[in-house]
């Protein structure tokens, strides 16, 4: 089952490998498009999995968060 926790975790995942993507086609000259598409739709999962939790998450959360995620793949 997919939770905030995943949405959450994936969206800030998306949110910094499309960091590069924006880089790499700035200096190329070109159009980022794609990874502007990658990074609304990570805002998007970010803003979705804070406004669906009781309370929202802080800071201090994320690497249990992460580490919650990591561990239910393994």
């Amino acid at each position: 089952m997919i939770t905030n926790e995943f949405i959450l975790v994936f969206g800030i995942v998306i949110g910094v490998l499309a960091i590069p993507a924006i880089m790499s086609a700035w200096m190329d000259g070109s159009a980022p498009r794609v990874a502007s598409f990658a990074v609304v739709i990570s805002g998007a999962m970010i803003i979705y999995a804070i406004y669906n939790t009781p309370g929202g998450y802080s800071v201090n959360e994320l690497p249990d968060i992460f580490t919650r995620v990591v561990a239910s793949f393994l």
